[in-house]
């Protein structure tokens, strides 16, 4: 089997202008290498962690160094892996300073009996796995400008739960199978702008952002963090799948379940079943996404 590796880049409003357009375009490409490269050295797993590294150091998405303001003005990310081989996942939540929380969530993974830790003992495994990060990356004058001028509209009653949808896609994931036919997936996020802080979405949460289980598939979910816990998005997809037999079909059914529940504008999630057939779905105006195999790729907004 040749290994596929499928990414997205978040779902949501996606008001771009040609100049961004083709930067997102390249830089989900390049992940898509990135991860393909990993997986033909290696195994699924270092190939999703490779594919969504990539698009945390852009800065260009809403995840790693492009994470959004929390309402104190800092940055919090939350990621997730799981590896569908041994079915055990890790993650991270609400930590910051880190120089990737996908690779934070590895460590987890692979170096504690644990699945999820948050802030401060994060941290602490951050120094052991030396992937703190004390720069000033994370903070841009371009993100400072927005982070005010979206506080200036809370202030002023603008601001309200749905419209977070318009800057909530860019959050990332990959999911990918390997030369073995093992499955992986992972997924990281800056969160929502003005979120509270200590706040967790659903990117560290297994079943809800992400889910990877050999035979079955992968996925990787993006939109409002609360809509996809509530929905059990990932954990639905597989058992759809594992009905249907179509990735493609299961993870429609999903969207449109979660649409009918909590409305449009709300998720969106990619899969690959365990024969590396990938496929998206998702209820907002659009969704960064693309998958390659051997020297084919395809993405799209």
């Amino acid at each position: 089997m040749k290994p596929v590796v499928a990414v997205h880049g978040g779902a949501g409003q996606w008001r771009v202008d040609e100049q961004r357009r083709n930067r997102v375009l390249k830089i989900l490409a390049d992940a898509i290498v990135e991860g393909l490269h990993a997986a033909e050295r290696g195994s699924a797993l270092d190939a999703v962690v490779a594919a969504v590294e990539y698009m945390e150091r852009s800065g260009v998405f809403n995840a790693g160094y492009g994470s959004v303001y929390a309402i104190d003005g800092r940055i919090y990310m939350d990621a997730g892996v799981m590896d569908g081989r041994v079915k055990k996942a890790g993650a991270v939540a609400a930590v910051d300073g880190v120089k990737s929380a996908v690779r934070l969530a590895r460590y987890v993974l692979e170096n504690t009996d644990h699945v999820i830790i948050s802030g401060e003992g994060a941290k602490l495994l951050a120094a052991r796995a030396g992937l703190l990060d004390h720069s000033h990356k994370f903070y841009t004058e371009e993100k400072n400008k927005r982070f005010y001028e979206v506080l200036q509209e809370a202030r002023h009653g603008r601001w309200y739960y749905k419209k977070l949808i318009e800057f909530v896609g860019d959050t990332v994931g990959a999911v990918a199978v390997d030369r073995d036919g093992n499955v992986a997936a992972a997924t990281s996020t800056g969160g929502v702008w003005l979120k509270w802080p200590g706040r967790i979405g659903d990117s560290p949460i297994p079943g809800a952002g992400f889910w990877a289980e050999n035979g079955v598939g992968a996925f990787s979910a993006t939109g409002v963090g609360e809509v996809i816990i509530m929905s059990a998005l990932s954990l639905r997809a597989r058992d759809e799948l594992l009905k249907t037999g179509d990735v493609a079909t299961a993870l429609e059914t999903v969207v449109r379940r979660v649409t009918e529940i909590y409305g449009p504008d709300t998720v969106g999630i990619i899969g690959i079943d365990s024969r590396g057939s990938p496929a998206y779905a998702y209820n907002t105006k659009g969704m960064a996404r693309g998958w390659g195999k051997g020297g084919e790729i395809y993405v799209d907004i």
